[in-house]
């Protein structure tokens, strides 16, 4: 047996993704070029890599437990460890292992009450409802994006068996061939069209029949964000190659190329119809407005990555959130941070604001920010206060996403030790709990918040009801 450097590379970028290191996995993959070997990733099964090392360590500990007679060595209770002299550590350094994610005040899903949409090839990595109608979009590492039409009765088998849907292929019209990775995905605010983009740098407008409408070029490299603005007319995308490109949604024509950044492009984020931010892996954020070829302010503080940003439900502040462990609130009018959030003790993946405060549909309730990070926490933090309020920790591996539901008195988690939880806002308390087959990669409330959808790295989409 042998293992090729296309095989191991193809092993490390599943294990990066498979990690919640995903702009390290696609940066890996665009890097050694492993999305154009020839293998089939539905052929890899999950922890594939970890499993060959696990089988290797049980090799070097058969051989290190036999002597040249062939003759078996006493090491008492002691167990094999990769990085310690010797590779072998005392049996009493174990940590007590991981308690149930389930908590006992919280409710469990049935799994008959849940509605699991199957169809897609490889790992689903993000999920996006239609504002409007019934509607939901999945993007995958199959080289397509669904749109599902779930039906308005509740969830479970014989909504499985009523759901519609349109498999949105993305193919490089030049060689004919498959486009790699759907990295990301989001409707306009009327619900009728909807835009992707895929890991071949193009990103695609659809409508909501799932044909193909236009085809945005410009990128040379991963698109691994996008943003319609309010009114729809403008679409906003981040690549890899270190820019940001403003396109016009109604001829397709890029309006505006922003190439401000030193290394890739993670997020971007409007603030308004013709201003929006972006944060990219060289630690700088940007204020950009259309027209203008510098941009209109730029944030420094974080000193690792910075993965994700958000501007509030009124565009005043923005939120990010970065490999230094930090989450930090900014305003533009000053170059400081208002708020710097220091208690996560991992990298934090992504953050949300809560739909309430003053100028929203919640006006009476106060301004939350949420940070999932990679400690396995969620912790909830409130803007007027400036200080930790809860602190979410019944997962127990790293958190990929949180979205609150349309009200802002439920925040949905979503983990890879396999659990999605809801949580009530008032009290922190754990108020449902579903656990899938797999890590979850994205969750997301409908707009009328009694559904919440799941993607999963096993390939399904996962759609339950929420009712108080």
């Amino acid at each position: 047996m042998s293992l090729t450097s296309d095989e191991l590379n193809y092993l490390v970028y599943r294990y990066l993704l498979e990690s919640g290191y995903t702009h390290t996995a696609f940066s890996f993959a665009n890097e050694s070029l492993v999305t154009k070997a020839n293998i089939n990733g539905a052929d890899v099964p999950p922890g594939s890599l970890i499993s060959f090392v696990q089988k290797g360590m049980m090799y070097v500990e058969i051989e290190q437990h036999i002597d040249d007679n062939g003759e078996e060595i006493d090491t008492g209770d002691d167990k094999m460890s990769l990085l310690l002299p010797g590779h072998v550590r005392d049996g009493n350094d174990d940590k007590e292992e991981a308690g149930d994610a389930m908590d006992q005040d919280g409710v469990e899903i049935e799994p008959s009450k849940v509605t699991n949409l199957s169809g897609h090839e490889n790992e689903v990595f993000t999920v996006a409802w239609n504002p409007v109608k019934s509607l939901l979009a999945s993007g995958s590492g199959d080289s397509s994006a669904r749109i599902w039409h779930i039906p308005a009765g509740e969830s479970g088998a014989e909504a499985e068996r009523n759901t519609q849907w349109h498999v949105l292929e993305h193919v490089n019209a030049a060689s004919n061939e498959k486009a790699k990775d759907v990295t990301t995905l989001d409707w306009n605010a009327d619900g009728t069209l909807l835009a992707t983009g895929s890991y071949d740098g193009q990103a695609r407008i659809w409508n909501e029949q799932g044909k193909l409408v236009m085809t945005l070029s410009r990128h040379k490299g991963p698109v691994f964000s996008l943003k319609w603005n309010r009114t729809g007319s403008l679409l906003l995308t981040g690549s890899v190659d270190k820019t940001a490109v403003v396109w016009d949604t109604k001829t397709g024509d890029v309006m505006q190329q922003f190439q401000f950044h030193s290394a890739p492009t993670l997020d971007v984020d409007w603030r308004n119809s013709n201003s929006f931010a972006t944060c990219s892996t060289d630690k700088v954020i940007y204020v950009c407005k259309i027209g203008e070829e510098k941009p209109v302010k730029e944030f420094r503080g974080h000193t690792d990555e910075v993965n994700a940003i958000k501007w509030d439900p009124t565009g005043t502040m923005l939120a990010s959130c970065s490999d230094d462990y930090t989450a930090k609130v900014w305003s533009v009018k000053q170059d400081e941070p208002l708020h710097d959030f220091r208690l996560h003790t991992k990298e934090i993946y992504t953050i949300k604001w809560s739909p309430t405060g003053p100028g929203t549909k919640n006006p009476n309730k106060p301004l939350l920010l949420a940070t999932a990070s990679f400690d396995s926490l969620v912790k909830l933090w409130d803007m007027e206060k400036g200080e930790c309020i809860f602190t979410l920790a019944k997962h127990t591996e790293p958190v990929y996403s949180v979205a609150f539901n349309p009200t802002g008195d439920l925040v949905a988690t979503g983990s890879f030790d396999k659990c999605l939880h809801v949580w009530n806002v008032k009290d922190g308390s754990l108020v449902r709990s579903l656990r899938g087959g797999s890590g979850i990669f994205e969750v997301a409330w409908n707009s009328t918040g009694d559904k919440v959808a799941a993607s999963f790295f096993n390939k399904v989409v996962t759609v339950m009801d929420f009712k108080m």
